[in-house]
């Protein structure tokens, strides 16, 4: 994070909200607890509220942790609203569930009366379930989870190596989405596009829908069974050898 420019445009905006995406996503990071602290420091002297979105906090790679924002001070969770939810990490996203969290009473009562004003209190029986059974009994599960995505991380490491040297994997600290630079291959926006989406017949997310910089790389969803995750690449490599 560049905190000076953060500060910078908070005081030059009179921003009063942040948004924090905590591990970060699109670019893979976990934030630690140096980070977090110095970012609420700046964030509680300007009186900007924070709604961190822990979302992917279940879904870190071996060395790292995610570190819950408002659990760092009770300073730190007054000044917080907490989002997270089931879904990223059991694959239930469909049953449209969520939590937030709010220790400060005062703010939650805020949200709970705007909430009801739009009739969005009442979350579906098969998602507030499925969230239970998923935090009450999942926890085997996400380890034998995460050790696969792990191994479909190496994987797919070692075979762009071996098969795509230009194209560069940017190992991800936390989430289940892999940034590639293919800046090498020479191709521009739509040329890179067309290679992955009408040649190698493969969808992933284009790294200009991110915003600047985003140009040349390209994004992969590793959170599959290998045995798509090996069609996927092998068909990429024709693609792009052939």
């Amino acid at each position: 994070m560049d905190y000076e420019d953060l500060e910078k445009k908070i005081v030059d905006n009179n921003v009063k909200m942040l948004i924090l995406c905590n591990p970060h996503n699109p670019v893979g990071r976990v934030w630690t607890k140096e980070e977090l602290i110095k970012l609420g420091e700046i964030c509680n002297k300007h009186k900007v509220l924070v709604v961190s979105d822990e979302i992917h906090a279940d879904l870190t790679f071996k060395g790292f942790e995610a570190t819950a924002y408002a659990g760092i001070s009770e300073e730190f969770a007054q000044n917080t609203i907490v989002c997270t939810a089931a879904s990223k990490t059991f694959n239930v996203a469909g049953l449209q569930t969520s939590n937030i969290i709010i220790p400060n009473k005062e703010i939650g009562q805020i949200f709970s009366d705007y909430m009801k004003k739009l009739h969005l209190i009442r979350p579906n029986i098969f998602g507030q379930v499925a969230t239970e059974a998923a935090y009450t009994y999942g926890e085997e599960w996400l380890e034998q989870l995460k050790e696969y995505l792990e191994e479909n991380l190496n994987y797919l490491m070692q075979f762009i190596k071996d098969n795509i040297p230009a194209i560069k994997v940017i190992k991800p600290e936390g989430t289940y989405l892999i940034w590639m630079d293919c800046r090498e291959l020479g191709m521009d926006t739509q040329e890179l596009r067309k290679c992955m989406l009408e040649n190698a017949k493969v969808a992933m997310d284009d790294g200009y829908l991110f915003g600047p910089g985003g140009d040349g790389f390209t994004r992969i969803n590793i959170a599959c069974p290998r045995a798509t995750l090996v069609e996927a690449l092998n068909r990429i490599s024709h693609a792009i050898n052939g």
